[in-house]
């Protein structure tokens, strides 16, 4: 047998096993698709043909509908501008007085500023809420807070919010004549208060969380095989840094009191596209309305609640007096002032004001130090310090030579 005998072999055995094609590797960066990834466009189509269907069968109203908004009334149209405007204006203002309850500072056009911008991030891109969540505490960073301080604001803001949303839905449900059946509303506001009675005591004093945090840590130590104190300094150096919120009873109102404000100024715009449109529905019926399309628009299924808004606003203005057509205009109306209008304006503010920013300031990780009086202590910028490693360019300062000039070490 030739020395090469067993080489043929085994390319005799290799050339047996049956061939299969191999396709190309995905290219990189792009994430491979899941099993139901056509269940979107499905969805998507489906909704697609039903507008079609819609839109066939209501041709006669939407042409009404169209020419209802051509002959808008352009004093009520500004209105709703304004209107608008005053809503924004209300959300810098909860995120002021939320923040300065916090020691932190910041000027309302800054405030404002931001809020426009996150707004054209949260309702015009997919996954927009995440990243406007993103953007806001990156820039509360930048002003000054924490993150622990930065996070608490975004959800003590949350909560005022839905507070006052379902305080106007009770509202309008009141004005509607819902009186004998109030119970499953107050449920629901009275959750949220407690919710916000809760959050306004751990803000005022943490204290009152640091042993229920100790035990559920060794709870959870124990659980995982880890010393009893793991995690524990972390925890204490949240408390640390909510130790800085004080949040009274006052700066409590006030930041209410501006997002309840913030709802009403938008079901002011709203009401205003109406009477634009050439008609007008009954208060109560706009609170209920509106509500239920913010309620719905917090889905997440498309950017700024797209065809889920319109499909419940449209039927519940219907329900409060107003016929189709204007209704329909009324939406149109809103709609291109509160969403469209209001997040372009958010755009340019955005790569003005942000899109240029350093990211040198928000990419330090480190929150401020605390100290021992639960304090927060930030140093001033400028201020030197002093190791050495820190104040010298190319690292440690060297340390002096002691020895004589005749290089002879010094006797001990």
């Amino acid at each position: 047998m030739s020395h090469d005998a067993p080489a043929r072999n085994l390319r005799q055995r290799v050339g047996a096993l049956p061939r299969t094609r191999v396709g190309a590797p995905p290219a990189e960066g792009v994430p491979p698709r899941g099993k139901y990834w056509w269940l979107r466009w499905a969805v998507l189509a489906i909704v697609a043909i039903v507008l079609a269907i819609e839109v066939a069968l209501g041709w006669d109203q939407l042409a009404k509908a169209w020419v209802s908004l051509y002959r808008a009334k352009w004093w009520w149209l500004l209105a709703a501008v304004a209107a608008a405007g005053a809503s924004m204006h209300s959300f810098a203002q909860i995120q002021r007085t939320l923040l300065k309850s916090a020691g932190v500072h910041v000027k309302q056009w800054r405030s404002e500023a931001a809020f426009y911008a996150a707004n054209s991030l949260s309702t015009t891109l997919p996954g927009g809420p995440v990243l406007s969540a993103t953007f806001l505490l990156r820039q509360q960073r930048i002003w000054g807070a924490s993150t622990v301080v930065a996070s608490w604001q975004l959800v003590m803001s949350g909560v005022l919010q839905a507070v006052g949303l379902a305080l106007l839905g009770l509202g309008g449900a009141f004005f509607l004549g819902a009186k004998n059946n109030p119970f499953s509303l107050l449920f629901t506001l009275g959750g949220f208060v407690t919710l916000l009675l809760l959050a306004q005591a751990v803000a005022s004093r943490p204290e009152l969380i640091e042993g229920i945090g100790r035990r559920v840590l060794s709870w959870a130590n124990s659980v995982r095989g880890r010393p009893a104190d793991a995690g524990l300094p972390k925890w204490r150096e949240t408390l640390m840094q909510l130790e800085s919120v004080s949040l009274g009873r006052r700066d409590l109102g006030v930041a209410f009191g501006w997002s309840l404000f913030n709802w009403i100024a938008d079901v002011a715009c709203l009401g205003f596209a109406a009477y634009a449109a050439g008609d007008h529905a009954s208060v109560g019926g706009l609170a209920v309305a509106y509500a239920a399309a913010r309620a719905v628009g917090t889905i997440p299924l498309m950017p700024g609640g797209l065809l889920v808004v319109e499909a419940v606003l449209v039927p519940g203005l219907v329900s409060s007096g107003m016929p189709l057509p204007s209704a329909i205009s009324a939406m149109l109306i809103y709609r291109l002032i509160s969403w469209l209008l209001i997040a372009a304006i958010g755009w340019v503010v955005f790569f003005f004001m942000f899109r240029t920013e350093s990211t040198a300031d928000s990419d330090n990780d480190r929150d401020p130090p605390t100290d021992p009086n639960l304090r927060l202590v930030i140093q001033p910028q400028g201020t030197p310090c002093d190791d050495p490693v820190e104040t010298t360019p190319q690292g440690p300062a060297p340390t002096p030579d002691l020895r004589p000039e005749g290089g002879e070490t010094p006797p001990r």
